[in-house]
């Protein structure tokens, strides 16, 4: 049986840090997957927190794997790393712009897994 040749298809591809996606779904599970991204992501919705703050909230979480997500969100862009001058040194972090444009896929995301949940 003879199939038919297919056309070679275009697919649109997303670059993120260095790293081709061709599918947008990936690419923003990418920034958010994980155990940790998505709850430390969530946990900032409400403004700018310490890690100290962060930590008391996500039962579970140890301090370098904190740290290394809080870079992780940083270097994608979604989170803002702010340090105070002062002794110590006090650091927070919060949403950036385009952290917040992603909160409405996080409240669809909190919106269905309540009602999942059922």
């Amino acid at each position: 049986m003879n199939l038919p040749l297919r056309k070679k298809m275009k697919m649109k591809k997303y670059k993120l840090d260095g790293t081709f996606f061709y599918c947008p779904v990936d690419l923003t599970l990418s920034v958010i997957g994980g155990r940790w991204k998505g709850l430390v992501f969530w946990n900032l919705r409400d403004g700018a927190k310490r890690p100290s703050e962060l930590k008391r909230t996500l039962v579970g979480i140890n301090d370098k794997m904190l740290t290394q997500v809080l870079r992780e969100l940083e270097s994608k862009g979604v989170v803002i790393r702010k340090v105070y001058d002062g002794i110590p040194v006090k650091v927070e972090y919060s949403l950036s712009k385009e952290g917040k444009k992603l909160l409405a896929v996080m409240q669809l995301m909190s919106d269905w897994g309540s009602k999942f949940a059922m």
